[in-house]
């Protein structure tokens, strides 16, 4: 069913002042673009890495509703850019270095570009967070990674370890089956906090092993790459090392919201505070997605975000307009 979002149909942006941009181009940025671009709102998404986030990473989404058998990730990311364009939404490759609102308009600084907005929506996402122990900045790329997906097929035959416990460390988990002899979760606690049935499937793969109350305290490699692991069982307080030829890390992610310190408010870990209408707290400024203060970070609710903030923009425009 189509939300009635009533248009500005017809009004230009004075100046080169646009209605709205939108920074980050995953389900959530693009999802609002799609939303504001039907409301004839002209947007400019601003997108300095890869179109369509993380999710553009995933190997197969199951639980994203229409797709029974699975959508990848790749391919949900490019149709809702396609969505997106068809519209009329003008994306753009920028790297963002400042951003700030001044006399109303909110000003924000490219590579050698200035961009201007009457509304701006926050949708960078999150990034993949890491254990911060000895080796690991010096192995990433070599024998460290974060995507099963961009990686996985470098550890043909290999023994890995994938690090976390929750959904996206088990899912990668049984990803990685297709490449490796062997899959080793390291998990801190005793138990896994990903969904019962993503469990279900790494119980029964024969690939999958765990380590089950354990952490990793260094990673060990020489100039050819990652070679051990040193483990600490937190059980048996006890460290030992064992052969790795891959790790792969999930444990959770870190806000992209270091360019908006200062600008909006956002909670001890740097997730943006909203409410549910995605409105942060400054006046024309909308966070949404995995970058935002929520409880459930996925492709669906990512994508809600951007509908809501695109439709909230929309309103705010409206008054100002009416004003």
């Amino acid at each position: 069913m189509d939300i009635k979002i009533p248009s500005l149909k017809g009004k230009r942006n004075e100046q080169g002042v646009r209605n709205v941009i939108i920074l980050g181009g995953g389900p959530a940025g693009l999802t609002a673009a799609i939303y504001a671009a039907r409301a004839m709102l002209n947007p400019l998404l601003i997108e300095s890495g890869v179109m369509g986030g993380q999710a553009a990473i995933t190997d197969v989404l199951e639980n994203y509703p229409g797709f029974p058998e699975g959508i990848g990730g790749a391919k949900i990311a490019e149709l809702m850019e396609a969505q997106a364009r068809k519209f009329g939404t003008e994306i753009l490759m920028d790297e963002i270095s400042s951003v700030e609102k001044r006399d109303g308009i909110i000003v924000l600084k490219g590579y050698d570009s200035e961009y201007r907005g009457k509304t701006l929506i926050i949708a960078t996402g999150a990034s993949y967070k890491r254990l911060g122990v000895k080796g690991e900045e010096d192995l990433i790329g070599r024998g460290i990674s974060f995507c099963a997906t961009c990686d996985g097929a470098f550890f043909k035959d290999a023994k890995i370890a994938v690090v976390g416990g929750g959904d996206s460390a088990v899912k990668e988990a049984i990803f990685l089956t297709r490449f490796a002899s062997e899959v080793y979760i390291i998990h801190r606690r005793d138990e896994l906090r990903a969904e019962k049935i993503i469990q279900q499937q790494a119980f029964g793969n024969p690939k999958i092993k765990f380590k089950w109350s354990h952490i990793v305290e260094e990673f060990i490699g020489d100039e050819s790459g990652l070679k051990k692991l040193r483990l600490k069982d937190l059980k048996e307080n006890r460290s030992y090392e064992e052969e790795f030829e891959g790790a792969f890390i999930f444990i959770g992610h870190k806000p992209n919201s270091d360019l908006f310190r200062g600008l909006v408010d956002m909670d001890e870990n740097g997730f943006i505070i909203t409410d549910e209408d995605m409105r942060t707290s400054v006046e024309g400024i909308y966070a949404a997605g995995d970058v935002r203060k929520k409880r459930l970070r996925q492709v669906i609710t990512a994508a809600g975000d951007g509908a809501i903030a695109a439709f909230m923009a929309e309103e705010y425009l409206s008054k100002m307009e009416s004003n």
